[in-house]
């Protein structure tokens, strides 16, 4: 098997909320709205998550860091992944690269796609030319579309090692 490649999609949605911070991809965005979940619910780092799981063919990141464990509770999604990026490893895997599409309304993330894609690359392991973030609006269509959630998928492909 070595020299194979493999490809894994994750996706994940959260609400946004008032008076909590906005994080995505790793970084703080300066918005009025965060995003609601069980963690700081950093949707780009939890799709990121469920593409490299998805890839290497393990559970998906609500089996690994379920919502009913308090110890997960407002955890730092960078952590997570780092954790997840630690059993991709173990298995023999190495990242190659990521594409990630993060759907919302606002903000603008312009500012921000550098430093994430930056962020990102980090927690994985790769170059910040590995990792492409881009940002689509829902056209007003739909929770997304009317600025009550922000989503994102994200592709990852695996190079495997052993």
């Amino acid at each position: 098997m070595d020299g194979a490649m493999r490809i894994g999609i994750g996706y994940d949605i959260h609400r946004l909320h008032e008076g909590r911070p906005l994080i995505l991809g790793g970084v703080q965005i300066e918005h009025e709205k965060g995003l609601l979940g069980h963690s700081d619910a950093d949707v780009v780092l939890h799709a990121v998550s469920d593409a490299l799981l998805g890839a290497a063919g393990l559970p998906d990141i609500g089996e690994q860091f379920p919502d009913t464990d308090p110890t997960y509770k407002d955890a730092d999604s960078k952590k997570l992944l780092s954790g997840v990026v630690e059993r991709v490893c173990e298995r023999g895997f190495v990242v190659n690269n990521l594409d990630v599409v993060v759907h919302l309304e606002q903000p603008k993330l312009s500012p921000y796609k550098e430093a994430m894609a930056g962020c990102i690359a980090e927690l994985v392991g790769v170059s910040s030319d590995a990792v492409n973030v881009k940002a689509k609006t829902n056209e007003g269509v739909g929770p997304i579309g009317t600025a009550d959630a922000i989503a994102c998928t994200a592709v990852v492909l695996l190079a495997v090692t052993k």
